[in-house]
């Protein structure tokens, strides 16, 4: 039974067909991963799910409920929360600051007091940094705050949208390990990444999108020994 069910999902940007017919499922307490070239669709189907997007057609399922046509703070308090492309944290507020803002659906103070002991755990880079603008953070630290700030919300289940992107090599494999730890505190994850090595490493199951739509999907471990898969992402 998936807990996120796309289902022949269709969305324009102005004269330009996006996403083309896409259908994928996200089962409960596993990482999907959706690689491709850049402009391939992967972010529009993102934000499609966090209701940045409308779509056209098709539709949009999380936990039997059609989040299609919620407002985005009502599919982030449902349980789907995105960590953008490009981190977007809030730069001239502090790391804690930060934290904080990803709890602003919640009002269980000593809760919210718990989880960020939790992250604080789970990041231990980000103690040390608590009060430091995050702004001038590095661009690995950033990453960590993004992913802590959408786990302050508890979600069921984390959009995670190229988190390797700009990092040093080091610093990619403790993310993808913390993307690991995430699945294993019950949050299915649907990750978006260029680096498909890394990715179909970690996921159970993948998909390959090309302009638009799904051309190839299957059991992570057998996409990564996919001729057509290798050559095209894998060098």
């Amino acid at each position: 039974m998936a807990l996120l069910e796309i289902n022949n999902l269709h969305v324009f940007y102005g004269q330009i067909h996006a996403l083309r017919g896409v259908t994928l499922d996200v089962p409960q307490d596993k990482i999907i991963t959706l690689i491709g070239a850049n402009g391939a669709g992967k972010t529009t189907m993102l934000n499609a799910v966090s209701s940045i997007l409308d779509a056209a057609e098709g539709s949009i399922t999380f936990a039997d409920e059609d989040i299609n046509e919620l407002s985005p703070h009502h599919v982030v308090a449902k349980g789907v929360v995105q960590v953008p492309e490009g981190r977007r944290i809030f730069g001239r507020l502090s790391v804690h600051e930060n934290l904080r803002m990803g709890a602003f659906l919640r009002n269980d103070k000593a809760g919210i007091k718990d989880s960020e002991e939790r992250m604080l755990d789970m990041f231990p880079v980000l103690r040390e940094r608590l009060t430091q603008v995050a702004g001038t953070l590095s661009g690995g630290e950033q990453q960590m705050l993004a992913m802590a700030r959408a786990l302050m919300s508890q979600p069921t289940m984390l959009l995670l949208d190229e988190p390797s992107m700009g990092l040093a090599p080091m610093l990619v494999q403790q993310i993808f390990e913390t993307v690991q730890e995430i699945r294993k505190q019950g949050v299915s994850v649907l990750l978006v990444e260029q680096n498909a090595f890394m990715a179909l490493q970690i996921a159970d199951y993948g998909y390959v999108m090309e302009t638009g739509e799904i051309v190839l999907e299957g059991d992570a471990k057998k996409l990564l020994n996919d001729d057509s898969v290798k050559e095209a992402y894998l060098g």
